[in-house]
């Protein structure tokens, strides 16, 4: 088997390519860095830094010249401007890389016959849905530029497969989590953020009052369907979580047990998380108080059971022993970091 990952630097995408060369695939990585980084690429049994390729999967050229050269079976693109704000604050760009990116390489696919490609979603789409937990076939649309980014792939991803028979699968991430996440990032994610306040004793600040729960997938689980789903033709969109909601406050709680550091958490004014951000507030029209509640009170469960009925997964980590290897490597990888960087 022969696959090309995108964005394979990233903290998902090392991860798939882990997996998939302990199965035995020959792979392609490529990632343009923006949001990648060396580390993610070492593993204690295998070092991916000299095989990557930086490439743009706006790269029209490079893209067709990885397609041409024949024989790629899977393309699983997982490639892309995630974080909410950055979308929000330049909408160009994530268009350009969540939509155009991936049309790049729906078109080249085409062209040079890939059996199926898997594209990275988000349980994201779902942010306006009032009953839980939510399935595949029905939500209302999405607000926010992140999301509609990716409903917009998913809509490209049906069409190619509506009108010359390909196959992909869309897979709707829920929160994931693990190893290797990015806690150095300017506004990272909330599980690698409360790791890293532990490690350095310093008081963590949430926002809105904790008490709001979202879902979660353990990395390991989730590049276990990413595999899983190449099996299948046609058009399919997939749930991946945890099948369980945690609070802020319960995760922080069992954060502190498993450190042994108990340091009471700070609560912020829902706007707090966006300050960083000052041009959404600028300009004739700003961005609405009431969005900004919504995203960080929103509750997030999504329903496994089409994951588990089509491609028989089920999550198999949970959350106490999910964030005692999360904890352990990246207080691992800090006190690397700090060291190096002195």
């Amino acid at each position: 088997m022969k696959a090309l990952i995108t964005g394979a630097a990233g903290f998902i995408g090392s991860w798939l390519a882990r997996m998939l060369r302990q199965d035995g695939a020959e792979l392609i990585l490529i990632d343009n860095f923006s949001y990648g980084k060396e580390d993610n690429l070492v593993f204690e049994e295998h070092d991916f830094t000299k095989e990557v390729i930086r490439m743009d999967i706006r790269d029209r050229n490079g893209i067709k010249s990885i397609m041409q050269a024949g024989d790629i079976d899977y393309v699983y693109n997982i490639a892309g401007i995630a974080p909410l704000p950055d979308c929000q604050l330049n909408p160009q760009e994530a268009i350009d890389v969540n939509v155009n990116g991936f049309v790049n390489i729906l078109e080249n696919a085409r062209i040079y016959g890939v059996k199926k490609i898997i594209q990275a979603s988000t349980n994201a789409i779902y942010e306006n849905a009032t009953e839980f937990p939510v399935r595949e076939d029905s939500f209302p649309p999405p607000t926010l530029i992140y999301p509609n980014t990716k409903f917009a792939a998913e809509r490209f991803a049906q069409s190619y497969c509506d009108t010359y028979g390909m196959s992909v699968v869309c897979v709707r991430f829920a929160n994931v989590y693990g190893p290797h996440a990015d806690c150095l990032r300017k506004q990272p994610p909330f599980v690698p953020y409360l790791v890293k306040e532990l490690y350095y004793g310093r008081t963590p600040v949430f926002h809105s009052d904790g008490t709001q729960r979202r879902d979660y997938v353990y990395v390991e689980d989730l590049v276990k369907l990413l595999t899983a789903v190449r099996k299948g033709t046609g058009f399919d969109a997939v749930n991946a979580s945890g099948n369980a909601s945690y609070s802020v406050n319960e995760i922080y709680q069992l954060a502190q047990e498993i450190t042994g550091k108990h340091i009471p958490a700070v609560y912020a004014d829902d706007r707090h998380y966006w300050e960083k951000y000052p041009g959404l507030f600028q300009g004739a029209y700003t961005i609405r108080d009431e969005i900004l509640s919504h995203e960080i009170n929103k509750f997030s469960l999504c329903d496994n059971s089409h994951a588990m009925e089509k491609y028989g997964w089920h999550p198999e980590t949970g959350m106490r022993e999910g964030l005692e290897k999360l904890i352990r490597e990246e207080f691992r990888f800090l006190e690397k970091y700090d060291r190096e960087n002195r």
